[in-house]
């Protein structure tokens, strides 16, 4: 990608189900699409409320689901948060959150806004789809 995106995206309500402290169930694709963001050379910044072991706990997993963020809660690696001359604020080009108005959108929706000129091939996603048998045919055993 000649253009990498610096992509904001919250944990809890966005990645997972709402569960904190704990770590709800994954939301449908989450971890699907931003593999898919990463592989496209995209920066993901988890930008998140939580702190200490609650953060580390969620770093953790989405590393165990195939995720490595950028940055966690800063604008990149470095960065060090001084109150004084820092802003809390992350800076980012495209920040994802369940509290966005409107709501939050479906994963796929979000990559295909993240990537409008990409087509999805549906001769592929049909061929990949297990194939059964017609009716009658399982139904004889034939």
């Amino acid at each position: 990608m000649e253009n990498p995106l610096k992509i904001a995206v919250d944990f809890d309500g966005t990645i997972v189900e709402h569960r904190y402290p704990a770590i709800g169930k994954e939301i449908l694709f989450a971890f699907d699409t931003l593999r898919a963001l990463q592989k496209q050379k995209h920066l993901l910044i988890l930008w998140t409320y939580r702190t200490g072991k609650e953060l580390d706990e969620a770093v953790e997993f989405c590393r165990q689901n195939g995720v490595e963020f950028y940055a966690v809660n800063r604008s990149y690696p470095e960065e060090v948060f001084d109150e004084i001359y820092s802003s809390r604020k992350i800076e980012a080009d495209i920040f994802i959150d369940d509290r966005n108005i409107g709501g939050m959108l479906g994963w796929g929706e979000i990559y295909h806004l993240i990537n409008p000129n990409e087509q999805p091939d549906l001769q592929k996603e049909l061929n990949s789809l297990p194939r059964k048998r017609p009716f009658l045919q399982r139904l004889l055993g034939i």
